[in-house]
């Protein structure tokens, strides 16, 4: 107010000095100024907040939690035109935070891990890495590992589950139970192993470490990884039968559930048929998840290709819950793509190798076929994740759910994608309550300190699953292990996560009917 009233006399004082330094002969015309004329407020509308706008409609109809968010609720806003809708679009810039902060059923991105209701929604600015990482195609050295946290709570060591087939890192020296404490020469750490391990770098050093007692030491070696661009991890790392007194035990490492390669799936089950296992031992100790219809392959190939038998019932939003999309899954006698006869065991037991990375569509295997065969589990709890999802994209008219056939049709301006949970699956019973995950028969917990081969008859894991088949527990020694903190592994970071999708189970070109 001081500076206006100040320039406001400064105004006065000139003009009165022009004023009286006039004369007849220079007299000063009068001149009206002229008036700008207000222009007129800007009109917003939804298309002006297209990735808001697209984030809205899709988890108003698909969200699982749809009635516990207020932002969704189906009277929030008279329709897409009203002011407030347009005002509640506007306050987010950050699309992420829109999704998280605004759309969300107290996620873990807003309210952390112990308050957390909905884990594992996601979003993605680019529909096709979402959509990528879901079919196994990423930007990858083929390293995979677990992540520790050192005693102080501080520091972080990384150690190697396994090497993807033909990666950069199948052709380097480095092994599964390799240790390694840094990057590019810097120590891991709570605060930077995110941005060292999983940012935009395409290649990195790691420096390696060797377990001494309860320390990890550098030994100063150092590997260098490469990224390969569109890399296609092959989730079937071993299969093999063993022969075991007078067993035939049937054993699969199988490390994603992708769609790509259910026939080759199909052929290893076609092989353990054929040399006629007695027992099978899943290996799902580094499987997060993936699309479900494999998983309701497999277990149609452990059990048998029952069509008449449910496998999962889903439960959804209460708009959709009496749509197609309520309506249980059952067992299969073909693979979901290209209708290939299915190759099965009828087994009536399968063994099942867990720890904390088993999530998703792993553990549905689990749970859907508790009530038809004997499930053994063996390892550690698992994650606990019953709910699923499927990816959406800004497509209306084919109901925002992405569709391969329909790429054209999707909003050039908007390439965002999420994947958030549509619901949950429970199995036959009617169970789904393992949101603390899936709890072992029989609990064993890796050595990180040796590891062992994968499939081989003495690592740990799968030489106690062996014992136990075979009836010789007592025999076998299998002391305690270095106690370690565990923080979290490599597959969490990629950006499907930990994810089940019904990608083969439901048809996008059947559902524009549902919408409201």
């Amino acid at each position: 107010m001081k500076k206006y009233m100040k320039s406001l006399l400064v105004c006065i004082a000139m003009g009165l000095f022009l004023t009286s330094c006039s004369n007849d002969d220079n007299i000063l015309p009068d001149v009206e100024p002229e008036q700008e004329k207000p222009q007129p407020a800007e009109t917003k509308t939804a298309a002006d907040y297209p990735v808001q706008n697209f984030m809205w409609q899709a988890m108003n109809l698909f969200y699982f939690w749809q009635s516990d968010v207020p932002n969704l609720a189906d009277n929030k806003f008279s329709d897409l035109e009203d002011p407030d809708y347009i005002s509640f679009l506007d306050s987010e810039d950050n699309p992420t935070d829109f999704f998280y902060k605004d759309l969300t059923y107290q996620h873990e991105q807003s309210v952390g891990n112990n308050a957390a209701i909905d884990r594992f929604s996601v979003v993605n600015e680019n529909y096709k890495d979402l959509v990528n990482a879901l079919q196994g195609i990423s930007q990858s050295n083929g390293l995979e590992f677990n992540l520790y946290l050192n005693d102080d709570g501080f520091g972080v060591y990384g150690v190697v589950t396994y090497v993807m087939l033909n990666s950069d890192a199948s052709t380097k020296d480095i092994k599964r139970g390799d240790v390694f404490v840094g990057v590019d020469g810097q120590n891991l750490n709570i605060d930077n192993y995110i941005s060292l391990l999983f940012g935009d770098a395409s290649s990195y050093i790691l420096n390696m470490a060797d377990i001494a007692g309860k320390d990890i030491v550098n030994n100063g070696k150092a590997i260098s990884l490469d990224k390969i661009v569109d890399f296609s991890e092959n989730p079937i790392l071993v299969h093999k039968v063993i022969e075991q007194g007078d067993k035939r035990i049937g054993y699969l490492m199988y490390n994603g559930f992708l769609a790509a390669y259910d026939d080759e799936l199909n052929d290893v089950f076609g092989d353990f048929s054929a040399q006629g296992i007695d027992e099978l031992i899943l290996d799902f100790r580094y499987n997060p998840g993936g699309r479900v219809s494999s998983a309701v392959q497999i277990a149609s190939s452990i059990y048998k290709a029952d069509t008449t038998a449910i496998f999962i019932q889903p439960s959804v939003n209460k708009n959709l819950q009496d749509t197609f999309f309520g309506q249980p899954d059952k067992f299969t006698n073909v693979t979901i793509d290209s209708e290939t006869p299915l190759n099965e065991l009828g087994l009536n037991r399968v063994y099942v190798l867990t720890s904390r990375s088993t999530a998703s569509a792993s553990e549905l295997v689990i749970n859907g076929l508790e009530p038809f065969v004997d499930v053994v589990q063996i390892g550690t709890t698992t994650t606990g994740k019953s709910e699923f999802s499927y990816t959406l994209v800004d497509d209306p008219q084919g109901a925002f759910l992405y569709d391969p056939q329909r790429i054209q049709f999707i909003n050039p301006d908007n390439q965002w994608a999420l994947q958030p949970l549509l619901g949950k699956n429970a199995n036959a019973d009617g169970f789904s309550g393992y949101e603390n995950g899936l709890v072992p028969d029989f609990e064993i917990r890796e050595d990180i300190e040796n590891l062992g081969v994968l499939g081989d008859e003495n690592e740990r894991m799968l030489a106690f699953t062996l014992s136990v088949i075979t009836g010789n527990t007592a025999k076998s020694s299998f002391q305690a292990v270095l106690s370690v903190d565990y923080l979290t592994n490599s597959k969490m970071f990629k950006p499907a996560g930990d994810n089940m999708f019904m990608d083969g189970l439901i048809k996008p070109s059947a559902l524009t009917s549902i919408q409201k």
